[in-house]
């Protein structure tokens, strides 16, 4: 029974079979979509350890990992919608990540917090 339905789904996505390079594709975008969505499963627990609501940096480096996968999962697909979409996303977890970076080297050539030199405490 379940293997019919199995069957009977692949079917209807693959009506003319599924070919060795419809297996890598799906197998590239499935994994690209994991990584993607792992985004999520590391937000939720680091959050549920503090106690709120973070996002951890791991985060952006999930969504930037899995955008560049999906990105290129729509390009082998030649899919301008998923293109536009995830290329939009590169963009904004790069520059999050920039950003994060950036303030992080500052903190690190401040001066000690009470110090009296004008750094983020």
């Amino acid at each position: 029974m379940i293997a019919d339905l199995f069957s009977d789904v692949l079917a209807w996505f693959f009506p003319d079979g599924l070919h060795v390079a419809e297996v890598l594709l799906l197998s590239i975008g499935l994994l690209a979509q994991a990584m993607f969505s792992a985004r999520f499963l590391v937000q939720w627990v680091i959050s549920e350890r503090r106690g709120e609501s973070v996002v951890p940096i791991a985060f952006w480096y999930f969504s930037l990992a899995g955008g560049l996968m999906l990105f290129t999962y729509a390009l082998l697909r030649k899919d301008l919608v998923i293109m536009l979409g995830q290329g939009t996303g590169i963009l904004i977890y790069s520059r999050n990540l920039w950003l994060i970076h950036r303030k992080r080297r500052a903190g690190a050539a401040s001066p000690v917090p009470g110090g009296g030199a004008g750094g983020e405490t």
